[in-house]
């Protein structure tokens, strides 16, 4: 069930951001998957961030994976996804 969850908010927020058909992953273990998956929106998100989307970005993105473990490579990526996300709001505020 929580594979499924992971899936479903990840799929949301790709489609949410991109008109791009879901990405073609290898053949493997579904965990795996996902977890790719997922890195690919969070890189998705990063990417395409404005700083008048700094934060909402921030929102989704850690909305995919607060409750993680420290460990966890998506948590870590949407935390240095964070870091230059308040970059771009520095930039918003004129800092």
């Amino acid at each position: 069930m929580s594979l499924r969850n992971r899936l479903v908010m990840a799929t949301t927020l790709w489609r949410e951001a991109t008109d791009e058909p879901l990405p073609k992953l290898p053949a493997g273990d579904p965990a795996e998957q996902i977890q790719e998956f997922e890195l690919r929106v969070v890189e998705l998100l990063c990417r395409e961030a404005t700083p008048d989307n700094a934060r909402e970005v921030a929102d989704k993105t850690w909305d995919l994976v607060h409750d993680r473990p420290e460990t966890d490579p998506v948590k870590r990526r949407v935390e240095a996804c964070h870091e230059e996300l308040a970059r771009l709001g520095r930039r918003e505020l004129g800092e």
